[in-house]
């Protein structure tokens, strides 16, 4: 008998910070796929393609998030490109719940930097970070 290979995504991002909304797409994630890492993109001793990232963790997909219309032309083009580079890894397209659809990390980061209780947005532990970040 053979041993059924693991389906392994990559959920990229910078995840600055991490919301709600990124956790719930991971949840989402793991309901399809045997693992999923979380690879944050700001990472300078990394230089590579993210397909090339996917290849070295034996990936099948990259995961992205998808909030609003105005996300799909982007994410759009960057899955036909990451085709074209590695056509064996697939794009898989997830929607977070509704209630975080309006939810981005610039507009959390916004929020928190002019004080304001982002507790709706982010995880406890995130929200004591930024106030730590931005109210030393």
């Amino acid at each position: 008998m053979t041993e059924k290979k693991k389906k392994i995504a990559i959920y990229p991002g910078t995840f600055d910070p991490v919301t709600n909304g990124h956790i719930d797409l991971v949840l989402r994630a793991k309901d399809i796929f045997d693992k999923v890492f979380v690879s944050i993109g700001i990472n300078r001793s990394y230089s590579g393609l993210l397909v090339d990232h996917a290849h070295s963790k034996g990936a099948v997909a990259l995961i992205r998030g998808l909030r609003a219309l105005s996300d799909f032309e982007y994410e759009f083009q960057l899955a036909l490109m990451n085709r074209k580079l590695a056509e064996e890894i697939s794009t898989v397209f997830l929607m977070p719940h509704e209630k975080y659809t309006y939810v981005n990390s610039s507009l959390i980061r916004n929020l928190a930097q002019l004080g304001q209780d982002v507790s709706d947005f982010v995880p406890a532990s995130v929200q004591e970070a930024l106030k730590r970040k931005f109210f030393k």
